[in-house]
Protein backbone atom coordinates (compact mmCIF):
# COMPACT_ATOMS: atom_id res chain seq x y z
CA UNK A 1 0.00 0.00 0.00
CA UNK A 2 2.67 2.06 -0.29
CA UNK A 3 2.96 2.71 -3.87
CA UNK A 4 0.57 3.31 -6.81
CA UNK A 5 -3.11 4.57 -6.80
CA UNK A 6 -4.82 4.99 -3.11
CA UNK A 7 -8.26 4.68 -4.81
CA UNK A 8 -7.48 1.80 -6.13
CA UNK A 9 -5.87 0.11 -3.57
CA UNK A 10 -8.42 1.53 -0.67
CA UNK A 11 -10.86 -0.28 -2.90
CA UNK A 12 -9.38 -3.57 -3.40
CA UNK A 13 -8.71 -4.08 0.45
CA UNK A 14 -12.01 -3.04 1.61
CA UNK A 15 -14.53 -4.50 -0.89
CA UNK A 16 -13.26 -8.23 -0.14
CA UNK A 17 -12.98 -6.91 3.37
CA UNK A 18 -16.74 -5.77 3.34
CA UNK A 19 -17.77 -8.81 1.52
CA UNK A 20 -15.71 -11.03 4.02
CA UNK A 21 -17.89 -8.87 7.13
CA UNK A 22 -21.08 -9.32 5.18
CA UNK A 23 -20.72 -13.26 5.34
CA UNK A 24 -19.40 -13.30 8.99
CA UNK A 25 -22.46 -11.06 9.92
CA UNK A 26 -24.43 -13.94 8.21
CA UNK A 27 -24.11 -16.55 10.77
CA UNK A 28 -25.64 -14.16 13.23
CA UNK A 29 -28.30 -12.77 11.06
CA UNK A 30 -29.06 -16.06 9.67
CA UNK A 31 -29.83 -17.57 12.53
CA UNK A 32 -32.37 -14.98 13.35
CA UNK A 33 -33.82 -15.01 9.97
CA UNK A 34 -34.25 -18.44 10.77
CA UNK A 35 -35.64 -19.14 14.13
CA UNK A 36 -37.88 -16.10 13.70
CA UNK A 37 -40.12 -17.66 10.87
CA UNK A 38 -39.56 -21.12 11.92
CA UNK A 39 -39.57 -21.01 15.77
CA UNK A 40 -41.09 -17.15 16.63
CA UNK A 41 -41.23 -13.90 17.87
CA UNK A 42 -39.71 -14.77 21.28
CA UNK A 43 -36.92 -16.49 19.93
CA UNK A 44 -35.97 -14.18 17.18
CA UNK A 45 -36.14 -11.36 20.75
CA UNK A 46 -33.48 -13.98 22.27
CA UNK A 47 -31.61 -14.11 19.19
CA UNK A 48 -31.33 -10.37 19.36
CA UNK A 49 -30.86 -9.22 22.57
CA UNK A 50 -27.86 -12.08 23.23
CA UNK A 51 -25.89 -10.22 20.91
CA UNK A 52 -24.86 -7.23 22.94
CA UNK A 53 -23.83 -9.77 25.13
CA UNK A 54 -21.58 -11.33 22.53
CA UNK A 55 -20.27 -8.28 21.60
CA UNK A 56 -18.82 -7.28 24.61
CA UNK A 57 -15.97 -10.13 24.12
CA UNK A 58 -15.88 -9.95 20.79
CA UNK A 59 -15.29 -6.05 20.49
CA UNK A 60 -12.43 -6.56 23.37
CA UNK A 61 -11.26 -8.92 21.22
CA UNK A 62 -10.99 -7.04 18.23
CA UNK A 63 -9.34 -4.06 19.65
CA UNK A 64 -6.76 -6.63 20.53
CA UNK A 65 -6.88 -7.44 17.01
CA UNK A 66 -6.68 -4.12 15.87
CA UNK A 67 -2.93 -3.66 17.45
CA UNK A 68 -1.87 -6.36 16.16
CA UNK A 69 -2.46 -5.51 12.87
CA UNK A 70 -1.11 -2.40 13.28
CA UNK A 71 2.19 -3.93 14.96
CA UNK A 72 2.43 -6.79 11.87
CA UNK A 73 1.85 -3.82 9.47
CA UNK A 74 4.50 -1.15 10.39
CA UNK A 75 7.39 -4.67 10.31
CA UNK A 76 5.52 -5.46 6.89
CA UNK A 77 6.11 -2.03 5.85
CA UNK A 78 9.51 -1.65 6.96
CA UNK A 79 10.40 -4.98 5.54
CA UNK A 80 11.36 -5.98 9.11
CA UNK A 81 11.31 -10.17 8.18
CA UNK A 82 12.22 -10.93 12.07
CA UNK A 83 10.36 -8.78 13.77
CA UNK A 84 7.27 -9.61 11.77
CA UNK A 85 7.68 -13.14 12.19
CA UNK A 86 7.83 -12.37 15.91
CA UNK A 87 4.77 -10.32 15.84
CA UNK A 88 1.98 -13.00 14.26
CA UNK A 89 4.15 -15.78 16.65
CA UNK A 90 2.86 -13.47 19.52
CA UNK A 91 -0.08 -12.72 18.35
CA UNK A 92 -1.25 -16.13 17.81
CA UNK A 93 -0.10 -17.61 21.34
CA UNK A 94 -2.16 -14.43 22.77
CA UNK A 95 -5.15 -15.45 20.90
CA UNK A 96 -4.96 -19.00 22.10
CA UNK A 97 -4.59 -17.85 25.45
CA UNK A 98 -7.83 -15.05 25.12
CA UNK A 99 -9.88 -18.38 23.49
CA UNK A 100 -9.84 -19.83 27.12
CA UNK A 101 -10.42 -17.12 28.99
CA UNK A 102 -13.19 -15.74 27.05
CA UNK A 103 -15.12 -19.13 26.67
CA UNK A 104 -15.09 -19.45 30.56
CA UNK A 105 -16.25 -15.95 30.67
CA UNK A 106 -18.96 -16.37 28.34
CA UNK A 107 -20.35 -19.41 29.31
CA UNK A 108 -20.53 -18.65 33.33
CA UNK A 109 -21.55 -15.12 32.76
CA UNK A 110 -25.05 -15.65 30.55
CA UNK A 111 -27.45 -16.00 33.47
CA UNK A 112 -25.91 -12.58 35.35
CA UNK A 113 -25.82 -11.09 32.15
CA UNK A 114 -29.47 -11.66 31.15
CA UNK A 115 -30.66 -10.85 34.64
CA UNK A 116 -28.66 -7.81 34.40
CA UNK A 117 -30.41 -6.61 31.23
CA UNK A 118 -34.39 -7.21 32.32
CA UNK A 119 -35.11 -10.02 29.57
CA UNK A 120 -38.85 -10.72 30.00
CA UNK A 121 -39.17 -14.81 31.04
CA UNK A 122 -40.67 -15.36 27.48
CA UNK A 123 -37.34 -14.42 26.16
CA UNK A 124 -34.82 -15.73 28.94
CA UNK A 125 -34.76 -19.31 28.67
CA UNK A 126 -34.19 -19.32 24.88
CA UNK A 127 -31.43 -16.66 25.13
CA UNK A 128 -29.78 -18.77 28.02
CA UNK A 129 -29.62 -21.87 26.06
CA UNK A 130 -28.40 -19.85 22.86
CA UNK A 131 -25.64 -18.19 24.11
CA UNK A 132 -24.20 -21.38 26.45
CA UNK A 133 -23.67 -23.32 23.70
CA UNK A 134 -22.34 -20.49 20.96
CA UNK A 135 -19.87 -19.73 24.47
CA UNK A 136 -18.75 -23.10 23.95
CA UNK A 137 -17.34 -22.66 20.09
CA UNK A 138 -16.66 -19.37 20.94
CA UNK A 139 -12.77 -20.30 20.11
CA UNK A 140 -13.34 -20.87 16.80
CA UNK A 141 -14.43 -16.94 16.20
CA UNK A 142 -11.66 -15.39 17.97
CA UNK A 143 -8.93 -18.09 15.98
CA UNK A 144 -10.71 -16.97 12.40
CA UNK A 145 -10.46 -12.86 13.79
CA UNK A 146 -6.92 -12.65 14.73
CA UNK A 147 -5.69 -15.36 11.41
CA UNK A 148 -8.00 -13.22 9.09
CA UNK A 149 -6.34 -9.70 11.00
CA UNK A 150 -2.69 -11.01 10.30
CA UNK A 151 -3.88 -12.02 6.70
CA UNK A 152 -5.15 -7.84 6.20
CA UNK A 153 -2.28 -6.76 7.98
CA UNK A 154 -0.18 -7.85 4.70
CA UNK A 155 -2.93 -7.14 2.59
CA UNK A 156 -4.41 -10.43 1.98
CA UNK A 157 -8.33 -9.81 2.24
CA UNK A 158 -9.46 -12.00 -0.23
CA UNK A 159 -8.44 -15.54 1.00
CA UNK A 160 -10.41 -14.91 4.53
CA UNK A 161 -13.28 -13.82 2.12
CA UNK A 162 -13.17 -17.39 0.21
CA UNK A 163 -13.33 -18.87 3.36
CA UNK A 164 -16.44 -16.93 5.30
CA UNK A 165 -18.14 -17.41 1.85
CA UNK A 166 -18.05 -21.26 2.16
CA UNK A 167 -18.59 -21.50 6.21
CA UNK A 168 -21.50 -18.88 5.51
CA UNK A 169 -23.30 -21.03 3.18
CA UNK A 170 -22.62 -24.02 5.34
CA UNK A 171 -24.17 -22.04 8.35
CA UNK A 172 -27.23 -21.42 6.33
CA UNK A 173 -27.61 -24.71 5.31
CA UNK A 174 -26.73 -26.18 8.91
CA UNK A 175 -29.29 -23.41 10.35
CA UNK A 176 -32.16 -24.74 8.01
CA UNK A 177 -31.37 -28.41 8.64
CA UNK A 178 -31.41 -28.42 12.53
CA UNK A 179 -34.11 -25.80 13.36
CA UNK A 180 -36.61 -26.76 10.43
CA UNK A 181 -35.84 -30.31 9.60
CA UNK A 182 -34.47 -31.86 13.06
CA UNK A 183 -36.66 -28.88 15.23
CA UNK A 184 -33.84 -28.51 17.07
CA UNK A 185 -35.40 -24.78 17.91
CA UNK A 186 -32.68 -22.11 19.15
CA UNK A 187 -30.25 -24.70 19.98
CA UNK A 188 -29.86 -26.26 16.83
CA UNK A 189 -29.10 -22.38 15.17
CA UNK A 190 -26.42 -22.10 17.75
CA UNK A 191 -24.95 -24.85 16.71
CA UNK A 192 -25.04 -24.08 13.03
CA UNK A 193 -22.81 -21.44 13.94
CA UNK A 194 -20.24 -22.54 16.47
CA UNK A 195 -19.77 -26.05 13.82
CA UNK A 196 -18.93 -23.17 10.59
CA UNK A 197 -16.90 -21.03 12.89
CA UNK A 198 -14.61 -23.83 13.77
CA UNK A 199 -14.24 -24.63 10.25
CA UNK A 200 -13.39 -21.00 9.15
CA UNK A 201 -11.02 -21.48 12.34
CA UNK A 202 -8.87 -24.56 11.08
CA UNK A 203 -9.07 -22.92 7.20
CA UNK A 204 -6.86 -19.74 7.88
CA UNK A 205 -4.91 -21.73 10.47
CA UNK A 206 -3.76 -24.07 7.98
CA UNK A 207 -3.69 -20.95 5.05
CA UNK A 208 -0.71 -19.61 8.00
CA UNK A 209 1.03 -22.53 8.83
CA UNK A 210 1.55 -23.88 5.06
CA UNK A 211 2.29 -20.67 3.42
CA UNK A 212 5.84 -20.25 2.14
CA UNK A 213 5.23 -15.74 1.80
CA UNK A 214 7.00 -13.94 5.05
CA UNK A 215 4.01 -14.21 7.21
CA UNK A 216 4.56 -18.09 7.38
CA UNK A 217 3.15 -18.98 11.06
CA UNK A 218 5.39 -21.65 12.74
CA UNK A 219 3.85 -23.92 15.86
CA UNK A 220 7.82 -24.35 17.25
CA UNK A 221 8.10 -20.85 17.48
CA UNK A 222 5.28 -19.81 19.61
CA UNK A 223 6.72 -17.23 21.86
CA UNK A 224 5.56 -13.93 24.03
CA UNK A 225 7.62 -11.33 22.95
CA UNK A 226 7.34 -8.68 25.93
CA UNK A 227 8.36 -5.78 23.37
CA UNK A 228 5.53 -6.35 21.08
CA UNK A 229 2.82 -7.25 23.35
CA UNK A 230 3.51 -4.14 24.61
CA UNK A 231 3.21 -2.38 21.48
CA UNK A 232 0.50 -4.18 20.47
CA UNK A 233 -1.96 -3.32 23.46
CA UNK A 234 -0.85 0.28 23.39
CA UNK A 235 -3.03 0.79 19.92
CA UNK A 236 -5.15 -2.26 21.00
CA UNK A 237 -6.18 -2.11 24.49
CA UNK A 238 -7.78 1.41 24.29
CA UNK A 239 -9.76 0.65 21.36
CA UNK A 240 -10.97 -3.13 22.92
CA UNK A 241 -11.71 -0.89 25.95
CA UNK A 242 -13.35 1.90 23.74
CA UNK A 243 -15.59 -1.12 22.04
CA UNK A 244 -16.00 -3.14 25.24
CA UNK A 245 -17.64 -0.01 27.25
CA UNK A 246 -19.65 0.61 24.27
CA UNK A 247 -21.08 -2.65 23.84
CA UNK A 248 -22.11 -2.31 27.76
CA UNK A 249 -23.26 0.89 27.42
CA UNK A 250 -25.57 -0.87 24.48
CA UNK A 251 -26.66 -3.74 27.43
CA UNK A 252 -28.29 -0.34 28.58
CA UNK A 253 -30.00 0.69 25.87
CA UNK A 254 -31.06 -2.97 25.00
CA UNK A 255 -32.50 -2.77 28.83
CA UNK A 256 -34.33 0.36 28.02
CA UNK A 257 -35.98 -1.37 25.04
CA UNK A 258 -36.71 -4.58 27.09
CA UNK A 259 -39.52 -2.68 28.66
CA UNK A 260 -41.40 -2.64 25.70
CA UNK A 261 -42.03 -6.28 25.28
CA UNK A 262 -40.88 -8.70 22.87
CA UNK A 263 -42.48 -7.68 19.85
CA UNK A 264 -40.47 -4.19 20.53
CA UNK A 265 -37.61 -6.58 21.40
CA UNK A 266 -37.81 -8.63 18.10
CA UNK A 267 -38.33 -5.22 15.79
CA UNK A 268 -35.20 -3.77 17.50
CA UNK A 269 -32.99 -6.71 17.13
CA UNK A 270 -34.04 -6.87 13.35
CA UNK A 271 -33.26 -3.09 12.84
CA UNK A 272 -29.75 -4.15 14.47
CA UNK A 273 -29.29 -6.44 11.90
CA UNK A 274 -29.63 -4.41 9.41
CA UNK A 275 -27.73 -1.32 10.60
CA UNK A 276 -25.23 -3.70 11.11
CA UNK A 277 -24.89 -4.32 7.59
CA UNK A 278 -24.92 -1.00 6.64
CA UNK A 279 -21.98 -0.32 8.73
CA UNK A 280 -20.05 -3.02 7.09
CA UNK A 281 -18.35 -0.35 4.00
CA UNK A 282 -17.29 2.12 6.63
CA UNK A 283 -15.85 -0.36 9.16
CA UNK A 284 -14.25 -1.80 6.11
CA UNK A 285 -12.97 1.22 5.26
CA UNK A 286 -12.03 2.20 8.19
CA UNK A 287 -9.78 -0.78 8.69
CA UNK A 288 -8.31 -0.33 5.19
CA UNK A 289 -7.50 3.09 6.31
CA UNK A 290 -5.70 1.64 9.49
CA UNK A 291 -3.53 -0.88 7.45
CA UNK A 292 -3.25 2.11 4.76
CA UNK A 293 -1.46 4.86 7.06
CA UNK A 294 -0.04 1.95 9.24
CA UNK A 295 1.69 1.06 6.27
CA UNK A 296 2.85 4.49 4.80
CA UNK A 297 4.01 5.78 8.48
CA UNK A 298 6.13 2.55 8.64
CA UNK A 299 7.43 3.44 5.42
CA UNK A 300 8.43 6.95 6.16
CA UNK A 301 5.14 8.05 3.70
CA UNK A 302 3.09 10.60 6.17
CA UNK A 303 1.59 12.71 3.13
CA UNK A 304 0.74 9.57 1.39
CA UNK A 305 -0.90 8.47 4.73
CA UNK A 306 -2.98 11.56 5.23
CA UNK A 307 -4.08 11.66 1.44
CA UNK A 308 -5.59 7.74 1.93
CA UNK A 309 -7.56 9.25 5.14
CA UNK A 310 -8.96 11.86 3.07
CA UNK A 311 -10.01 9.30 0.32
CA UNK A 312 -11.23 6.52 2.42
CA UNK A 313 -13.67 9.13 4.55
CA UNK A 314 -14.99 10.74 1.15
CA UNK A 315 -15.43 6.85 -0.34
CA UNK A 316 -17.36 5.63 2.98
CA UNK A 317 -19.86 8.44 3.45
CA UNK A 318 -20.85 8.07 -0.53
CA UNK A 319 -21.61 4.38 -0.10
CA UNK A 320 -23.29 4.65 3.19
CA UNK A 321 -25.22 7.56 1.29
CA UNK A 322 -26.90 5.22 -1.14
CA UNK A 323 -27.24 2.46 1.12
CA UNK A 324 -28.88 4.29 3.67
CA UNK A 325 -31.69 5.62 0.79
CA UNK A 326 -32.13 2.13 -0.08
CA UNK A 327 -32.92 1.01 3.33
CA UNK A 328 -35.16 3.74 4.26
CA UNK A 329 -37.64 3.44 1.06
CA UNK A 330 -37.37 -0.30 1.74
CA UNK A 331 -37.82 -0.33 5.37
CA UNK A 332 -40.77 -2.85 6.11
CA UNK A 333 -40.52 -5.29 3.74
CA UNK A 334 -36.54 -5.38 5.03
CA UNK A 335 -38.12 -6.04 8.58
CA UNK A 336 -40.01 -8.54 6.96
CA UNK A 337 -36.82 -11.30 5.65
CA UNK A 338 -36.88 -11.73 10.09
CA UNK A 339 -40.43 -11.92 10.59
CA UNK A 340 -44.12 -11.77 9.30
CA UNK A 341 -45.69 -10.29 12.43
CA UNK A 342 -47.36 -6.77 11.90
CA UNK A 343 -46.41 -5.55 15.18
CA UNK A 344 -42.75 -6.73 14.89
CA UNK A 345 -42.29 -4.99 11.57
CA UNK A 346 -43.96 -1.66 12.47
CA UNK A 347 -41.13 -1.75 15.13
CA UNK A 348 -38.43 -2.38 13.15
CA UNK A 349 -39.90 -0.08 10.62
CA UNK A 350 -39.69 3.11 13.00
CA UNK A 351 -35.71 2.75 13.86
CA UNK A 352 -35.11 2.63 10.32
CA UNK A 353 -36.80 5.59 9.18
CA UNK A 354 -35.63 7.61 12.81
CA UNK A 355 -31.95 6.36 12.65
CA UNK A 356 -30.29 5.32 9.14
CA UNK A 357 -29.45 8.44 7.84
CA UNK A 358 -27.51 9.07 11.26
CA UNK A 359 -25.13 7.10 9.84
CA UNK A 360 -23.28 9.09 7.80
CA UNK A 361 -22.28 10.88 11.27
CA UNK A 362 -20.60 7.47 12.11
CA UNK A 363 -19.02 7.50 8.71
CA UNK A 364 -16.57 9.93 10.41
CA UNK A 365 -16.58 8.04 13.27
CA UNK A 366 -15.08 4.90 11.80
CA UNK A 367 -13.10 6.60 9.53
CA UNK A 368 -11.02 9.18 11.67
CA UNK A 369 -10.69 6.26 14.08
CA UNK A 370 -8.96 4.00 12.08
CA UNK A 371 -7.01 6.32 10.58
CA UNK A 372 -5.72 7.47 13.91
CA UNK A 373 -5.04 3.77 15.60
CA UNK A 374 -2.81 3.56 12.15
CA UNK A 375 -1.06 6.16 13.57
CA UNK A 376 -0.37 4.71 16.89
CA UNK A 377 -2.56 7.48 18.07
CA UNK A 378 -5.51 5.08 19.92
CA UNK A 379 -6.41 6.92 23.44
CA UNK A 380 -8.15 9.70 21.79
CA UNK A 381 -10.60 7.71 19.69
CA UNK A 382 -11.50 6.04 23.02
CA UNK A 383 -11.53 8.81 25.15
CA UNK A 384 -13.94 10.52 22.61
CA UNK A 385 -16.19 7.18 21.58
CA UNK A 386 -16.37 6.50 25.26
CA UNK A 387 -17.59 10.01 26.00
CA UNK A 388 -20.04 10.18 23.93
CA UNK A 389 -21.20 6.84 22.65
CA UNK A 390 -21.33 5.90 26.93
CA UNK A 391 -22.04 8.80 28.57
CA UNK A 392 -23.55 11.49 26.18
CA UNK A 393 -25.73 8.71 25.38
CA UNK A 394 -26.86 7.22 28.75
CA UNK A 395 -27.32 10.84 30.02
CA UNK A 396 -29.92 11.38 27.40
CA UNK A 397 -31.88 7.93 27.49
CA UNK A 398 -31.96 8.62 31.68
CA UNK A 399 -33.46 12.41 30.71
CA UNK A 400 -35.84 11.55 28.16
CA UNK A 401 -36.96 8.23 29.49
CA UNK A 402 -37.99 10.13 32.91
CA UNK A 403 -38.70 13.82 32.55
CA UNK A 404 -39.75 13.69 28.78
CA UNK A 405 -41.24 10.61 27.28
CA UNK A 406 -40.66 6.68 27.73
CA UNK A 407 -41.14 5.54 24.02
CA UNK A 408 -39.74 3.31 22.00
CA UNK A 409 -38.96 5.85 19.14
CA UNK A 410 -36.80 8.51 21.70
CA UNK A 411 -35.30 5.40 23.32
CA UNK A 412 -34.35 4.29 20.03
CA UNK A 413 -32.90 7.75 18.75
CA UNK A 414 -29.88 6.98 21.69
CA UNK A 415 -27.97 5.34 18.95
CA UNK A 416 -27.76 8.93 16.67
CA UNK A 417 -27.28 11.28 19.69
CA UNK A 418 -23.69 9.51 20.07
CA UNK A 419 -22.93 9.66 16.82
CA UNK A 420 -23.52 13.00 15.63
CA UNK A 421 -21.58 13.83 19.55
CA UNK A 422 -18.52 11.73 18.35
CA UNK A 423 -18.68 13.05 14.77
CA UNK A 424 -18.33 16.41 15.93
CA UNK A 425 -15.86 15.75 18.65
CA UNK A 426 -13.18 13.72 16.54
CA UNK A 427 -13.38 16.17 13.77
CA UNK A 428 -12.02 18.61 16.27
CA UNK A 429 -9.48 16.50 17.46
CA UNK A 430 -8.06 15.04 14.00
CA UNK A 431 -7.86 18.57 13.18
CA UNK A 432 -6.31 19.86 16.07
CA UNK A 433 -3.75 16.83 16.38
CA UNK A 434 -2.88 16.05 13.05
CA UNK A 435 -4.45 19.02 10.92
CA UNK A 436 -0.89 20.92 10.56
CA UNK A 437 0.97 17.57 9.80
CA UNK A 438 -1.52 17.04 6.95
Amino acid sequence: MTEGSIIKQILLFSIPLMFGNIFQMLYNTVDSIVVGNYVGKEALAAVGSTSMIVNMLVFFFNGFSIGAGVVISRFFGARNSDRLHSAIETTITTTFLFCILFTAIGYYGVDPMLRFMKTPEDVFGQAQIYLQIYFLGFSGLLIYNMGSAILRAVGDTTRPLLFLMFTSIMNIILDILFVKYFRLGISGAAYATIISQLLSAVMVLVLLTTSNEIYKFVWKDMRFDKDILKSIFIVGLPAGIQSVITAFSNVFVQSYINHFGSSCMAGWSSYNKLDTFIMLPMSSMAMAATTFVSQNIGAGKNERASRGTRVTLFLAVGVTVVIAALLFVFAEPAIGWFSKDQSVIDFGALFIHANVFFLIANCVNHTLAGALRGRGDSKGPMFIMIGCFVVIRQIYLFVVTRYIDNTPLLVGLGYPVGWVTCCLTELIYYRIKWGKKD
